[in-house]
């Protein structure tokens, strides 16, 4: 097992909250209860490689609250069943409809929402305080949103090269795709059209996200892929809080038709848990 030490630094600079106690996040509207027991919605989506314990499941299009609710009910499952024999993790691949702007609590985040109530209500999007780390950011139809729910200690990796892994996975997709892209130094995430030679190595367009919170050492929260959204309501917000740094999707980048949600979902969590197998297979 690698060490596993916190860095608040770190955590900072990757967009990770990492807390063992459990909080309250404020929402603009009433959480839903959660599911029953096995009442998951969706269907499983075998075939994708990966460890035994791994369960990938496609919940299709769903709201935030509603994503919310079954995130931490598996987190907080994961956390319990650690080390049992029956012991799972989690890949949730999934669109968010209605719309939504999502909003952390790091200071100034709230100042990154560019539009008021009505504004948002006018497009139809919805706006929810959220318990990951990182900035302000939206999701939407058209957009595959990623959850895993797994324990790092069983892949035995700090929470930054979680973060890597989740890059390398979404940068593989895009050469899957013919779409290159590669990471910005200074910016958790993945680009297209960086400039190489920029001493800084900013510039270029963002294609995903990755804000994500971990509690004993548990994973929620995850990535956005922007495959064909409506890339206008980006202009609600600030995306990720980087001023000047343009968005941009696989449809764009193309130039033609996007590929489906569900073909980049697969691609995406075959090579998550094809990274998560060589883990396990180090690890013994």
């Amino acid at each position: 097992m690698r060490g596993m030490m916190l860095d608040r630094g770190v955590l900072g600079a990757l967009d990770v909250l990492s807390s063992d106690s459990a909080y309250r996040t404020p929402m603009s509207d009433p959480v839903p209860p959660i599911p029953p027991e096995n009442g998951l919605p969706g269907v499983e989506r075998p075939g994708l490689g990966g460890p035994e314990w791994l369960r990938i499941r496609d919940l299709g299009r769903i709201g935030y609250a509603d994503a919310l609710v079954i995130q931490k009910r598996l987190q907080g499952e994961v956390i319990a069943d650690r080390g049992g024999e029956d012991s799972v993790g989690h890949l949730l691949l999934l669109e968010h409809d209605p719309p939504v702007i999502t909003v952390t609590r790091r200071p100034g985040a709230a100042a990154h929402v560019l539009a008021d109530e009505s504004t948002l209500a006018r497009h139809g999007v919805e706006r929810h305080e959220t318990d990951r780390g990182g900035d302000v950011t939206y999701h939407g139809p058209g957009q595959l949103v990623v959850y895993p729910i797994i324990d790092l200690e069983r892949l035995g990796i700090r929470i930054h090269e979680w973060i890597r892994m989740l890059e390398q996975a979404i940068i593989d997709t895009m050469a899957d795709l013919g779409v290159a892209a590669d990471r910005d130094p200074g910016a958790t995430g993945v680009w297209v059209g960086r400039r190489t030679d920029d001493p800084d190595g900013q510039g270029g367009r963002k294609i995903a996200a990755i804000g994500v919170r971990v509690s004993r050492w548990v994973t929620m929260h995850g990535l956005a892929l922007n495959v064909d959204p409506d890339l206008g309501h980006f202009d609600l917000i600030v995306p990720c809080g980087l001023q000047g740094r343009p968005v941009t999707s696989i449809a764009r980048e193309l130039g033609e038709p996007a590929p489906t949600i569900d073909r980049v979902g697969g691609l995406l969590a075959g090579h998550l848990a094809n990274a998560m197998q060589g883990l396990e297979n180090e690890t013994g």
